[in-house]
């Protein structure tokens, strides 16, 4: 997985109870109910299922964070991959060409591989604007996003848990060598201007609107 390159009866009242309606009538109803069935079993289908978060972020599962993250990350690799490369503009963190997994499986994989944390993935996103603010170099598109991943999550996992993996860990997680990581890190700490550490508010906002912008998550409000 390397990153290196760089879904009735009719009205009548019977005789008997061995009397029974005909058979045109038999398939009128039949039909009917198939008909019914069908009808709610396309809107079951076409109703996609919400799944409830936590009010606090803290509380979530990790792995759907990972899921709304990659969802808002495809969005503007999407707008920024419509617009041409200016070769002047490229920065350490372009590859040479798209890495063959997507961006979805790729934070799964280090969501669940670097034990990546909420406040860690949504610490991610905030690095993303503020990256995105500092650098203007930088565009998150198909060629710079795995490698800002790795190198925010790394960050990340370093400036806001007590407990962290090492870099060899991070870099076979990751899909890239050792020095190459070390390199990212310092380059994103510089843009970054070592600010890492986001106030708790600014999660909790970023939380909620991940969670508004998605169609298949909603947030459970205790009453």
């Amino acid at each position: 997985m390397p990153v290196h390159d760089s879904a009735a009866a009719g009205p009548n009242k019977r005789n008997s109870p061995n009397d029974s309606p005909a058979d045109g009538e038999r398939a009128a109803s039949l039909g009917h109910a198939n008909r019914e069935g069908s009808q709610a079993k396309r809107m079951r289908q076409d109703t996609p299922a919400v799944k409830l978060l936590p009010e606090r972020y803290e509380l979530a599962d990790p792995q759907d964070i990972a899921v709304l993250i990659s969802s808002m990350l495809m969005e503007l690799i999407r707008f920024n991959d419509a617009i041409s490369l200016n070769r002047g503009r490229l920065t350490r963190f372009h590859s040479r060409s798209p890495p063959r997994i997507s961006v979805h499986d790729y934070l799964q994989r280090l969501t669940t591989h670097a034990t990546l944390s909420p406040p860690i993935l949504l610490s991610m996103v905030y690095y993303t604007d503020r990256l995105c603010a500092l650098y203007p170099a930088f565009t998150v598109s198909s060629l710079t996003i795995h490698r800002f991943l790795i190198a925010s999550a790394t960050v990340a996992s370093k400036g806001l848990s007590d407990i962290f993996w090492t870099n060899k860990t991070y870099a076979r997680v990751g899909g890239v060598r050792m020095t190459e990581l070390a390199l990212l890190e310092l380059e994103f700490l510089f843009r970054v201007e070592w600010r890492i550490v986001p106030e708790p508010e600014v999660l909790v906002d970023y939380y909620k609107s991940l969670v508004e912008r998605s169609d298949g998550y909603a947030i459970h409000r205790d009453s």
